[in-house]
């Protein structure tokens, strides 16, 4: 209801109306929504780009151990060999 307060294309009154809900808590959704809409989105996007940075710097930690034991295994393969 705050959504299509906003985008005006039906007055107060006719949401009022139709969703059965007083005209003032319309206005009072609408104008939170309003005041807040920024961060309901980018708070949101802050926090995908931080645990994807988290996910990336795992990974990339996981991909250093993994070549340490495999250069590690070679070594003693090369031991073996001789």
């Amino acid at each position: 209801m705050a959504l299509e307060g906003i985008k005006g294309e039906k007055t107060v009154a006719e949401l009022s109306s139709i969703y059965g809900v007083h005209s003032t808590q319309i206005k009072q959704w609408r104008q939170i929504a309003v005041e807040n809409i920024e961060t309901m989105f980018s708070d949101k996007r802050k926090q995908r780009e931080k645990e994807g940075d988290e996910l990336i710097e795992q990974l990339y930690q996981q991909i250093g151990k993994l070549k340490v034991e495999a250069d590690w295994l070679k070594k003693k393969i090369g031991l073996i060999e001789r």
